[in-house]
């Protein structure tokens, strides 16, 4: 799927979004209560300089984990969306819509509800019982949407919205019956990176790392199948198997996401169409760069959720709930005359 930009100019973009994403690393590290200047940071991360012993370990323990966990967060996310698009053959999919975030919330909610403690990976019971929610709920979806092989678009979204329904119907009955622990679960929901460190950080950067590489393993089978399951059937390409292992990394990166961060929606949908419009379509190229862009669009959002208010955070899930959810409808609205001719209306 020729794109009409030469390789240099696209390696030219890799290098001008990664070195972004550096420095927007650099500034945020320096973003909080207690401004750091770039110069500062720089010295507390690599030596050098004359800074004290409280803005080092500012700078290194305190906001170096949450900035890593952000931008690996929304980079699972990012990857996770293109994924999901891909395989759907649909610009609309991404963790959000087909049901991963609220089945994440119920197992959230569970794990609160009934005081689970700890495990031995590192992570609480919360975020692992959300993520057994979130490939509960998708894989519902995928079951309820697919027929004969296929999934369409408009079985995907009814199915992503009736999933998504009765998730959120049952954790409001949760929180309903739990009066107590309300505060805790709705907390959760929201988003944030407040209790970010580095027990949390590498597990999270493992599991994303391998469903990431994996993603873009098997780039050229999303490629094939832009033109068809029958093309790619007579392409030679097992695309059951694909789309399976494809749903169940895209998943799993959505998961442990969800795991480390909270529900944080409409990050898999930006990013994905970002990676398009400089990259073009092929995934090769598209799931690298929406792990850069989503990557540097949770950054910024957790950035405007530590320094919007003096004295407390925003939850970082509401901020892109506000970015994401206009462009959502936009794409709904752009995308109207194809899915009603899909749906043979």
């Amino acid at each position: 799927m020729p794109t009409g930009q030469p390789s240099s100019s696209r390696w030219s973009r890799f290098l001008i979004l990664g070195g972004g994403v550096g420095l927007l690393m650099i500034i945020s590290l320096g973003v909080g209560d207690v401004y750091v200047s770039p110069g500062d940071v720089l010295s507390a991360l690599f030596g050098g300089g004359n800074i004290d012993i409280t803005t080092r370990n500012i700078v290194t323990e305190l906001r170096l984990p949450r900035i890593l966990l952000s931008v690996i967060v929304g980079a699972g996310l990012g990857t996770a969306g293109a994924g999901y698009q891909g395989m759907f053959r649909n610009p609309l999919a991404d963790p959000f819509v087909i049901g991963a975030s609220s089945g994440a919330a119920f197992g959230a909610a569970v794990a609160i509800m009934m005081q689970w403690g700890d495990t031995p990976f590192g992570w609480g019971a919360v975020p692992v019982s959300a993520m057994a929610g979130a490939m509960l709920a998708v894989g519902i979806v995928y079951g309820i949407a697919s027929a004969g092989g296929k999934i369409p678009t408009v079985s995907l979204l009814l199915a992503g919205i009736a999933v998504s329904s009765i998730f959120s119907s049952m954790v409001a009955l949760i929180m309903f019956m739990n009066e107590e622990k309300l505060a805790r679960i709705t907390g959760w929901l929201m988003g944030s990176f407040a209790g970010a460190n580095w027990d949390i950080l590498w597990p999270t950067a493992a599991v994303i790392t391998c469903c990431a590489s994996l993603l873009w393993f098997f780039s050229r089978g999303l490629d094939v199948l832009t033109f068809g399951e029958e093309s790619a059937a007579s392409l030679g390409f097992q695309m059951s198997q694909i789309k399976f292992i494809v749903i169940l990394l895209a998943t799993l990166a959505t998961a442990t996401a969800v795991a480390a961060g909270g529900i944080i929606g409409f990050i898999g949908l930006l990013a994905p169409h970002g990676a398009r419009m400089l990259f073009g379509a092929r995934h090769a190229r598209v799931i690298p760069a929406s792990a850069l862009i989503g990557g540097a669009l949770l950054l910024l959002a957790d950035d405007v959720s530590r320094s919007a208010m003096d004295s407390r955070e925003l939850p970082v899930g509401v901020i892109c709930a506000l970015l994401g959810s206009p462009f959502f409808l936009y794409l709904l609205k752009t995308r109207q005359y194809s899915i009603d001719a899909e749906a043979g209306g």
